[in-house]
């Protein structure tokens, strides 16, 4: 089983609409995303056993006044610490996007407390659907570190 395959596996509920919507499956999706410069695929590991992972997706917002990143994927093992792997995969991703001129990371809003919870502590707050959180670029003032 390749890195994909397991977070198809993990993110098995979250992928269903990408089915019906896709012609290409989950997977195949997001091995086109690896190739992307404007996407990015992040897995979290223990002991060779892929745990976690996120996808991060750039967009230019001329209305944000820079890039946006959006995570368009994150999902973690239950069998596993899920607000370290959370925490750890969302450091990684606001770290990067940081890197990459974006001056906010978005994602849609989780509905489950518990969840909303692990991404308020990594400094997401509520954004009408979405939840954000601003960063700024690398080499500029006010970078955020939570």
């Amino acid at each position: 089983m390749t890195d994909i395959d397991r977070l198809v596996a993990l993110s098995d509920g979250s992928l269903r609409d990408a089915r019906e919507k896709s012609p290409l499956g989950p997977a195949d999706l997001l091995r086109q995303l690896v190739y992307l410069p404007q996407a990015s695929i992040y897995v979290a590991e223990t002991q060779r056993v892929v745990v976690g992972g996120a996808v991060l997706a750039l967009r230019p917002s001329v209305r944000a006044g820079g890039f946006v990143g959006a995570v368009d994927l994150l999902v973690v093992d239950p069998e596993y610490d899920v607000d370290r792997v959370t925490a750890a995969l969302l450091e990684e991703v606001v770290r990067s996007a940081s890197n990459k001129g974006c001056v906010v990371v978005e994602a849609p809003g989780p509905d489950d407390p518990t969840e909303s919870a692990r991404w308020e502590a990594q400094g997401f707050t509520p954004a009408g659907p979405r939840i954000q959180r601003s960063v700024a670029a690398a080499g500029t003032a006010g970078r955020h570190t939570p």
